[in-house]
């Protein structure tokens, strides 16, 4: 592959047989479709991954860190716990309702791996939509913090659920209530993941979504979606790079990389293209607890932040922030947004403020797990009104009221 064949056409190359981003052919559920040859199978295989990153500093909030064992140990303890004294079975909701915590991650990633389906709620839900969210999706078990469990309380008596449990609780609990820290202590650390069979078309989370009309509808996602997405992912930025002139050795080989979380884990970029994106390739997670462009600012010098984002806004409020200039941004390598209409002006200021940096920007759906176009580093530079092109195992096209398919232009 000469680096003009890969300049020019990279899907080609990256696509074909024995590429690093192979495309096969697969039945899924009844339907002929294109996949990725290389998708983890189910998320227990990306946790079982992580591990590779053993000592390697996973998360971090405020003064807590975490390395990607710990999490790992931690998150394998609590799934034997849910399926082994809890009696949580494949299929069985467990919620998850707090901000973004490390203990967020460590819940959703025992209940994926435990062969729950994983139900994250609207953590600026009021008590009364928490409720619905709660008996709608049926949740057997709630992991929330103080906050959502006040909200919840008045409505504890008529939900389906057996056991909530709240991280970082300051107050007393009420009673039947069990703090975070004494369910993992309870669970203890374990070595390996509890035996469950799970198959890359099961069902592994319901992320509500805001419809035009009435309450927010659950859309269900399957380990597939989700683990199709982490290619996705590698595919657009590999693309991006071969595209600008670089080389995947130097993207594969370079230091961990670390990430700013900005948006709420409880939205598919948050939980797909961030925390799963993060466990599976061993980026370093920076979680902020509510978005503030100025405690962004300090972080990003701090951790040695190598990408950012959220939506277009908060990318602009950084650049507009009086302390910009005398912060040390100089480990940034990455800008990418999406969830919002993005001016052109934006890839013009950023990449006069950051001259190294390869901007992003891209389209997708809570119903597509995520990523479904990208338009990245010089090609986002040339057409800065663009989303980018799908991801090669998407397919889109434009319909008319009756569903009719309309000619490009």
């Amino acid at each position: 592959m000469t680096m003009a064949e890969t300049k020019s056409d990279p899907a080609a190359a990256l696509t074909a047989p024995g590429g690093l981003f192979e495309i096969e052919e697969a039945v899924v559920r009844g339907i002929p479709m294109k996949v990725w040859k290389t998708t983890p199978p189910s998320l227990r295989d990306v946790l079982d991954q992580s591990r590779a990153h053993a000592d390697k500093t996973f998360l971090v909030y405020g003064e807590d860190r975490w390395t990607f064992e710990q999490h790992y140990r931690a998150a394998a303890g609590l799934a034997s716990l849910l399926v082994a004294e809890w009696g949580v079975a494949k299929g069985d909701r467990v919620a998850i309702a707090m901000r973004n915590y490390p203990e967020w991650s460590i819940a959703f990633w025992a209940a994926a791996v435990a062969g729950a389906i994983v139900v994250p709620l609207n953590a600026w839900w009021t008590g009364e939509e928490l409720e619905y969210g709660l008996a709608d999706s049926g949740s057997k078990v709630l992991f929330c913090d103080e906050q959502r469990a006040d909200r919840i309380a008045p409505f504890l008596d008529r939900l389906p659920l057996e056991r909530v449990v709240v991280a970082r609780a300051e107050a007393p609990l009420r009673p039947g209530l069990l703090a975070f820290e004494d369910v993992l202590r309870e669970a203890g650390e374990a070595d390996a993941l509890p035996p469950v069979d799970i198959a890359p078309d099961d069902d592994a989370t319901i992320f509500y979504t805001s419809g035009t009309t009435g309450k927010p509808k659950g859309a269900l996602g399957t380990h597939r979606n989700i683990c199709t997405n982490l290619v996705s992912l590698a595919y657009a930025q590999a693309r991006g790079v071969l595209r600008s002139g670089g080389s995947l050795e130097a993207l594969l080989t370079r230091p961990q990389p670390a990430q700013l979380l900005s948006v709420p884990l409880f939205h598919a970029t948050g939980c797909h293209s961030i925390l799963a994106a993060n466990t599976a390739f061993g980026g370093k997670l920076v979680m902020m607890y509510k978005w503030d462009p100025e405690l962004a600012l300090e972080l990003i010098e701090r951790e040695r932040i190598t990408s950012f984002g959220g939506v277009p806004a908060m990318v602009w409020q950084v650049l507009e922030s009086p302390s910009f200039s005398s912060r040390d941004l100089s480990s940034v390598e990455n800008v990418s947004y999406g969830g919002a209409p993005a001016a052109p002006e934006l890839v013009r200021r950023i990449t006069e403020a950051f001259p190294k940096v390869s901007p992003g920007n891209g389209y997708g759906l809570t119903e597509t797990s995520s990523v479904t176009t990208f338009n990245f580093a010089e090609d986002y530079k040339r057409k800065p009104d663009s989303v980018g092109q799908p991801v090669p195992v998407c397919e889109l096209k434009v319909v008319d009221e009756q569903g009719n398919e309309l000619p490009t232009g």
